[in-house]
């Protein structure tokens, strides 16, 4: 029996939806060659995590073993799977490699931090590929929602595996290559060890619809509409932002694209020949002096991001252009579980000023990038893999998906962040856990979840702050009164006074009593005023609010 084994390491994308990061690993127990597929980012709300850019996987056991990790290999390049390759890339130091759309995308968010271009070397599709050491690597091409997605065969000494990556069975996907069965098939035919698979849509039952269904019925909807028009929809999904280019402009308007997301998607998929037409568009500037029957503009902020664009159409202008009663704002997208407050806040501000909304809720104007149930089934079984691993999704549809899998008589294995499966027998096993976690970009430094400051944050939303500073002399006495700073409170508590006098008079008297060993020692000093401040404003207010104690000495 060989010593060596195959291991599967998820640190993110597994239990969540986001933030893809999966490790591989061949060879003797702790000392396996590695290889990562995908690096991507969450984004935050302001419920959870206040105040932070965005998430991304916490990657301390890679860089622990740094010496052992061979490359990276881009799936594709949608922000949760390569978002954080600028952020990352100085702890993992070894090539990376991608398709040239994929490639494009990251050599740009690697050079925001500095980053040779280099770093990424573009890679044709199958029948190519990658050396990196046991693994022998290539780019099995699959539609997707975004151009040139792949899935990745991974070739190891114990074995086939075959990673889908996100994808659909999408025979006609308008940009990008068509689901090939017969290649899927192909290099399936002498056995999969295992087959790591997207979830995302395992509870949907019927089969994925095709990107082309959606553009007559937006074209109509557009042909119908008697003022402006405006789409949004996820900026990565070029097929989608032509889609309904190619509408707006056969129903005889001028096109405007709008954020810098969308902008740029649009000029990678042109630069590396992944779109050869695209309808001519227009500057704000231009679409201001054009009549408003006349314009179609195809904006970011499908999910309602704060800051783009289609949120600030729905607080007011935007470069210059304002939408009016009568207007139309179609969401060509489905709103992702988590962000539907933002959706909905922009919706209610567009309609309040008159602007006539239609969303996804029939189907109509949207398809999913992910494979329904049937499509997974259908996967199973031209890959028929032994091995089943769910991937891409929270804890029920990785759940739901094993259960399928071993419905249908496969061998499956449930594995979250953290868990290292050894994927090197006829059954999938548990091998051990690691730390896993997320990594927060707050501002321009990387923070730990743990690290209580986020925690910090919230306690001072929920709770208000209170700062109370002390002077005392070199006789280690009070010098005046403590005084109190107040933020995030109420100025009158339920006495009718003010708040801040009554915290002020509490310490006061709390000092007044305190003896020798309270007033010389710091800590029960500070102890003691913040147990005074959060027991008089229970009384008071009913919160405890989190209380910051300055203790100033002369001596």
């Amino acid at each position: 029996m060989s010593s060596e084994r195959i291991i599967y390491l998820p640190l993110g994308g597994a239990g969540e939806i986001g933030m893809n990061a999966y490790v591989y690993g061949y060879g003797k127990p702790g000392e396996e060659r590695l290889i990562l597929v995908d690096i991507g980012v969450a984004f935050p709300d302001m419920d959870t995590t206040p105040g932070v850019d965005i998430i991304f996987a916490d990657i301390s056991w890679l860089k622990e073993n740094r010496e052992r990790l061979e490359a990276v290999f881009i799936t594709h390049a949608h922000e949760d799977h390569v978002g954080a390759i600028g952020h990352c890339f100085e702890d993992l130091g070894v090539p990376v490699y991608a398709r040239a759309f994929t490639a494009n995308i990251a050599r740009g968010k690697l050079a925001e931090y500095g980053h040779s271009p280099e770093t990424v070397t573009t890679v044709s599709p199958w029948p190519e590929t990658i050396k990196a050491g046991p693994f022998t690597v290539g780019f099995l091409p699959i539609s997707h929602s975004i151009p040139e997605s792949s899935g990745l065969v991974i070739d190891t000494p114990g074995g086939r595996l075959v990673h889908t990556g996100d994808f659909k069975l999408d025979p006609n996907p308008v940009v990008g290559e068509a689901f090939d069965p017969e290649l899927w098939a192909e290099v399936s035919k002498d056995g999969v060890k295992a087959l790591i698979c997207d979830s995302t849509n395992v509870f949907s039952q019927h089969p994925g619809r095709s990107e082309i269904t959606v553009g007559p019925e937006i074209e109509t909807l557009i042909a119908s509409a008697p003022q402006m028009v405006v789409a949004t929809t996820f900026a990565s999904n070029v097929a989608r932002v032509k889609t309904l280019a190619e509408a707006g402009e056969r129903a005889g308007r001028s096109i405007c694209l709008l954020g810098r997301a969308m902008r740029r998607m649009i000029e990678a998929a042109i630069e590396t020949g992944v779109v050869t037409s695209f309808p001519k568009v227009i500057s704000p500037e231009d679409a201001t002096q054009i009549p408003r029957e006349n314009v179609m503009l195809i904006v970011t902020g499908s999910q309602g991001e704060r800051r783009a664009a289609s949120a600030q159409l729905a607080r007011g202008k935007y470069n210059g252009i304002e939408l009016k009663e009568g207007d139309l704002f179609l969401f060509s997208s489905k709103t992702i579980p988590g962000n539907e407050k933002g959706v909905i806040h922009i919706m209610n501000s567009l309609s309040e000023k008159g602007v006539d909304i239609v969303d996804d809720d029939g189907g109509k104007y949207h398809v999913s990038g992910h494979a329904n149930r049937p499509d997974l089934e259908r996967m199973q079984d031209i890959v028929n893999p032994q091995i089943v691993v769910p991937m891409h999704g929270e804890h029920r549809h990785l759940r739901e998906h094993m259960k399928l899998a071993e419905g249908r008589g496969r061998a499956g294995v449930l594995a979250i962040n953290g868990t290292m499966v050894d994927l090197s027998g006829n059954q999938p096993t548990v091998a051990g856990y690691v730390e896993s976690g997320r990594t927060y970009l707050d501002g321009s430094v990387q923070i730990g979840a743990l690290d209580g400051i986020v925690r910090d944050r919230i306690r001072m939303a929920l709770n208000g702050h209170v700062v109370v500073t002390v002077i005392l002399d070199e006789e280690d006495e009070p010098l005046g009164e403590p005084w109190c700073e107040l933020k995030g409170l109420p100025e009158l508590g339920r006495s009718n006074a003010p708040l801040v006098d009554i915290l002020e008079e509490d310490l006061s008297q709390f000092l007044g009593r305190a003896g020798e060993k309270t007033l010389t020692d710091d800590d029960k000093l500070e102890e003691g005023m913040r147990r005074i401040v959060r027991n008089s404003a229970v009384n008071e207010i009913g919160k405890k609010p989190e209380v910051t104690v300055v203790i100033s000495r002369l001596s």
